[in-house]
């Protein structure tokens, strides 16, 4: 319900020092963001990257390189659940480094196959089959079966996933590797399919002990395949049957572990969990122990959160231990190595916390399409009641209810009731549903997943902070400014997901509109959906802050201060050790470029337009570039995008970034009906009668809301409002075609957008002098022509509110 409004005519006058501003501005920007390019991140002791290829422990990087073994025993669907002192052996290897592995590949759950690929390429590959195949023995010549079928599908996928990567470096740097069991096998082989050396599974405990000792004895490099755990099939009971399958992979590794005491080495050996157990994605095992590794939690740069690493960084870490590193092309693989982060509690406390991360994902996964759904019930509900119930018949049924209700009231004051009391109501619900969003953040600061049930515990947290927000907007001593309520939501969201990327994006882990860790995606920095609800909050905080000076007539300051503010949320958003959001600043710097010409009275001409937009890619560039600056283990997604452009990979990411656009469109059904319904809703149900509204010289349908006073009124009363509205437009416009997320980025920036906008106008109505309203409405209603349209009553002043000047 807000007005459009004529942009300014330039004044040539004020041009030279606002491009003088852009100028210091982007030296500025240039110095802030060379900081990190010249000193790395700026991490904790505990915490800092140690050289390439290495474990670190209390801080301290162990020496890579050495000639010490490594042995890599993998248990396909183990679980941090399934390890306990019930299980001897899996648990001593568990006392050390020990971590989550995220395992989600191509599919949405893993196969053994799936896993033991992304060890041999070091980036995400997959098998074609499903169900998972069994996996089979070495053939002669040590063929691995069903080569050809993965690199078929390999081919087939848009990741570039170039398979026996490992087992080429293991054969190009002369090192001994050892693979025992079909799985090892395929983590081993080299690129046309075929092992150096190979050991088929023993089926006996001594057989174990005996292979594990021959291994050691001629390999630097054993990995093994311990065999898998599955979900029952069938009938069976799954509890027993998984108990079952559990201790069988505790004896075997009770006999590798012995294969290794009596070979005389002391090898670093690593524990994993490889893939899902069949019947969903899960947070697997991840360990490390032996010489060097004390009491810690994994991590990597990969996700750059405690306890989180994802299955394509164990190759990176294999190659490090191993010293082997260089033998990998730069740029083909998306892993990094693991890290150890210091951490002297006791075991059972640190696999306790991986639990719990186990328990808080599983609880939010069945959660997030409900929550969606949700939100686009809630909106269309919204936008359907301003559209359709909100006109000028209502008043005349609201008064006629109060009238049967409170006979002895006096119409006029029963109308001024209804009126004060709808408005009212609006700008809770509309300001209610704005503040969803960011509440759904803050309730990961309470453990809402450990309730039974845990969408009980969402919904209860959700709501109390949707209520505390709400509450402070309305009792606020910017309550009476017309974008003070709406200003107060949106400053909160963009605050929270600001200091929430500067502190290692933790709000968002498994939030429900955060990060699903199951997915593998981005674990750190302004993710999609945080980057739409930043982008529009940020608009909205920055057109509220801009507004008064505009209204003052010092537009040239309100245009320096417009592009401040949006070269700090760019910043913010793209900076490598912040938000990491590559297709976050070519949709932000154009919205504010153009938001900060607007501002300063220059008009908007195509050349202008396309300066702007050649600034925000530069500056883009000059991120990525940055961040390509630094050590390749320490870069973010940014710099390793620039490799992978300097490699010639531009297009087969465009092309991964497409088809993703594509599969959320037509596969994610509830963003998909809020941004397809929402945009129609206020196309072609609100734009037609708001517009009319807009136009009339009494406030059109809306006249019994707005006492008779033009709509238009409000784009002269808040005029930077139209220019903000023009670039959220621009920036959920750029932020659709830049981002992988497509449809997903409008549909979320509408979402809170247009509530806001709809409390913002309750509010300016709200302030509005009913007296000429009462006279209105004690008339009848005119007679409806046979073309269903009134004749037009004529213009009646009213008081205006006390406009956004300071």
């Amino acid at each position: 319900m807000t007005p459009s409004t004529t942009t300014p005519a330039p004044n040539a006058r004020s041009l030279p020092p606002l491009w003088r501003a852009l100028v210091v501005a982007a030296c500025a920007v240039g110095l802030f963001l060379l900081t990190p390019a010249m000193g790395a991140t700026a991490t904790p002791d505990g915490d800092r990257p140690g050289p390439a290829g290495t474990l670190t422990t209390g801080g301290a990087p162990r020496e890579a390189g050495t000639d010490r073994p490594v042995v890599m025993i993998g248990v396909a669907g183990l679980a941090w659940a399934d390890i306990t002192p019930q299980t001897p052996a899996l648990w001593s290897l568990a006392q050390d480094s020990v971590g989550s592995l995220v395992v989600r590949s191509v599919h949405t759950s893993s196969c053994p196959a799936d896993g033991w690929l992304a060890i041999s390429s070091g980036t995400r590959a997959a098998d074609s089959q499903d169900p998972c195949r069994d996996l089979l023995e070495v053939g002669q010549e040590g063929a691995v079966p069903g080569w050809l079928d993965y690199t078929t599908a390999a081919a087939e996928e848009n990741f570039d996933a170039r398979l026996g990567l490992l087992g080429d470096a293991v054969a190009s740097t002369g090192t001994p590797a050892t693979s025992i069991g079909p799985g090892a096998a395929i983590a081993l082989a080299d690129s046309t399919g075929h092992t150096q050396d190979h050991l088929r599974q023993p089926t006996d405990a001594e057989e174990w002990t005996t292979q594990t000792a021959i291994a050691l004895e001629r390999s630097r490099l054993v990995v093994i395949d311990a065999g898998d755990i599955q979900d029952a099939p069938g009938p069976v009971t799954t509890e027993q049957y998984h108990a079952n399958q559990v201790q069988v992979a505790d004896e075997h590794v009770a006999a590798i572990v012995q294969g290794i005491l009596d070979s005389g080495t002391d090898p670093v050996i690593i524990l994993s969990g490889i893939s899902d157990s069949g019947g969903g994605p899960g947070l697997r095992v991840l360990a490390v122990s032996g010489p060097g590794q004390d009491q810690a939690v994994l991590t990597s740069s990969s996700t750059r959160q405690d306890g989180y690493v994802l299955a394509t960084d164990q190759q990176p870490t294999l190659t490090g231990l191993l010293g082997i590193t260089d033998a990998i092309p730069t740029g083909v693989t998306i892993g990094a190595p693991a890290r150890a982060l210091a951490d002297p509690g006791a075991a059972v406390d640190r696999i306790d916390r991986l639990l719990d991360d186990e328990l808080h994902a599983q609880a939010v996964r069945p959660l997030v399409p409900t929550y969606y759904s949700i939100l686009v019930v809630l909106n269309l509900a919204l936008f359907a009641a301003v559209a359709l119930g909100l006109k000028r018949p209502a008043a005349t049924r609201i008064r006629a209810f109060l009238a049967r209700r409170f006979p002895r009231r006096r119409a006029d004051e029963n109308l001024v009731v209804a009126r004060s009391g709808v408005l009212r109501l609006l700008r809770v619900v509309a300001l209610s549903i704005g503040a969803l969003p960011v509440s759904s953040f803050l309730a990961n600061l309470l453990p809402w997943w450990r309730a039974t049930p845990p969408a009980l515990g969402l919904a209860v947290i959700t709501l109390g902070w949707v209520a505390l927000i709400v509450t402070i907007a309305l009792i606020g001593p910017w309550r009476r400014r017309v974008l003070g309520p709406a200003t107060w939501v949106a400053a909160v969201t963009a605050g929270v997901l600001t200091v929430d990327v500067i502190t290692g994006a933790t709000l968002q882990i498994s939030a429900v509109m955060g990060v699903p860790t199951l997915v593998a995606g981005r674990f750190y920095g302004m993710n999609n959906t945080s980057f739409s609800l930043f982008t529009v909050s940020t608009l909205l905080v920055t057109v509220a802050i801009a507004n008064p000076l505009v209204a003052a007539g010092r537009r040239k300051l309100a245009g320096v201060i417009v592009l401040i503010i949006g070269i700090v949320a760019a910043v913010i958003d793209g900076a490598p050790g912040i938000g990491a959001d590559f297709g976050g600043p070519p949709a932000l710097l154009p919205a504010y470029g153009l938001l900060a010409l607007m501002a300063a009275g220059i008009g908007l001409t195509w050349r202008r337009v396309l300066v702007v937009l050649a600034a925000a890619a530069a500056a883009t560039i000059s991120l990525a570039f940055v961040d390509w600056l630094r050590p390749p283990d320490e870069r973010t997604h940014l710099g390793r995008f620039f490799q992978t452009v300097l490699d010639g990979g531009l297009w087969p990411v465009i092309a991964r970034k497409l088809d993703q656009n594509i599969t959320i469109l037509f596969g994610n059904r509830p963003l998909t009906i809020l941004a397809i319904c929402g945009v129609l809703t206020v196309v072609f149900v609100l734009s037609r009668p708001i517009r009319g509204a807009i136009t009339s010289p009494g406030g059109g349908g809306y006249d019994w809301l707005s006492a008779g006073t033009p709509i238009s009124r409000m784009g002269k009363d808040s005029p930077m409002l139209p220019p903000g509205i023009i670039a959220i437009g621009v920036a959920l416009g750029l932020g659709l075609l830049v981002n992988d997320s497509g449809i997903a980025i409008p549909a979320i920036g509408v979402s809170v957008t247009v509530p806001l906008l709809l409390a913002a106008c309750a509010t300016w109505m709200l302030a509005l002098e009913p007296a000429d309203l009462i006279r209105a409405n004690q008339e009848p209603l005119e007679p409806v022509s046979a073309r269903g349209r009134r004749p037009a009553r004529p213009h009646r002043k009213a008081r205006l509110p006390r406009s956004d000047r300071g």
